[in-house]
């Protein structure tokens, strides 16, 4: 696996990391834990070294899950978690809102470091911006948690040009994550330059389009009902109907490659900058090993063409969320 390191920070991952949220909490019912479990050391074992979660996933069963699996091998692998919401007590799923106060940050890190089983996180990510509380205090926060060696790197996520700029005037920003890929590229707008001219990584989540640009669901998929897919616009039938075109001409692109649309979709993020990288989620080894494999497809000026034009001859129908999601993440 090849490796990058996310802007000037200095902090070398794999070309492509794992997503791990799918593995307890948004895609239908979890993962058998010891396959889970497994999954993420044979992960390692094929030079995965990024893994990402965060305390929200489940709420909190994610963090445990990744502690358990990754503790055997914890000075291989680079662990990033994210603090920033307000956990419903009553055990619902969804976080009853953004709380990014410092007191909070603090706890969060050390419930964390917890449910992980180590002594450091080694990216803490701001999961959405809180309205309430300065950035410059939330970074003023996780500097006191380098300062105390319980964090070794600071993130931000889906935040904006001016919040990443005072975050990062007062403590350095590591990564940015932000949802991109081939049918979400807002990034590209504004996002992307930013973090070159800064020194920041970029760590692009859901970068198949929650699995949509791997081909695997056609207009007649139904979603599990604790899938949150299943009231997603992009994946209403009609939505869903409309962006099949889009796959399907990926696969075109794809097969006169000898990669599969997934592969290409993964490829062509990493061919748009040296320092971003995807973390797609996966339940399943054959998926495991397909998105591995994509660190190795090298993509001609010609193919990224072809790809590009192919986007926009077929405009994604359908927002990112429904609107409780809406609600519930602050996007």
């Amino acid at each position: 696996m090849k490796k990058r390191i996310l802007g000037k920070s200095g902090l070398e991952v794999s070309a492509i990391g794992l997503g791990c949220m799918g593995m307890t909490w948004a895609y239908g019912a979890p993962g058998e834990r010891g396959e889970m479990i497994k999954l993420m050391r044979d992960a390692v074992e094929r030079g995965v070294t990024f893994f990402d979660t965060a305390e929200v996933y489940g709420p909190f069963s994610n963090e445990e899950l990744v502690g358990e699996a990754l503790a055997p091998l914890r000075e291989q692998v680079v662990i990033a978690t994210k603090f920033g919401f307000r956990i419903d007590p009553n055990g619902s799923p969804w976080p009853l809102g953004t709380d990014s106060r410092p007191e909070h940050i603090k706890e969060v890190a050390d419930a964390s470091l917890k449910r992980l089983r180590t002594d450091h996180i080694d990216l803490f990510y701001q999961h959405r911006v809180d309205p309430a509380v300065p950035i410059e205090e939330v970074a003023g926060a996780v500097a006191d948690l380098v300062k105390a060696g319980k964090v070794r790197h600071f993130g931000l996520s889906e935040a904006g040009v001016a919040t990443i700029r005072k975050a990062h005037a007062v403590h350095p920003v590591t990564a940015l994550q932000s949802e991109y890929s081939l049918w979400t590229r807002e990034p590209e707008q504004e996002i992307l330059g930013l973090v070159e001219e800064l020194g920041i990584g970029f760590v692009a989540y859901s970068p198949l389009g929650r699995g949509f640009l791997t081909g695997a669901f056609s207009a007649d998929t139904k979603f599990a009902e604790d899938d949150f897919r299943g009231t997603n616009p992009r994946f209403q039938a009609e939505a869903l109907q409309k962006n099949v075109a889009l796959v399907d001409a990926l696969k075109n692109i794809a097969r006169g490659r000898n990669v599969t649309p997934g592969q290409l979709a993964l490829a062509w993020l990493l061919e748009k900058k040296p320092w971003i990288v995807p973390i797609p989620g996966t339940r399943r080894r054959e998926r495991l090993e397909e998105n591995i494999a994509a660190a190795g497809v090298s993509l001609s000026a010609a193919d990224v063409k072809a790809i590009e034009e192919a986007v926009a001859a077929h405009p994604v129908e359908g927002g990112r969320y429904d609107e409780r999601g809406l609600a519930a993440v602050n996007l």
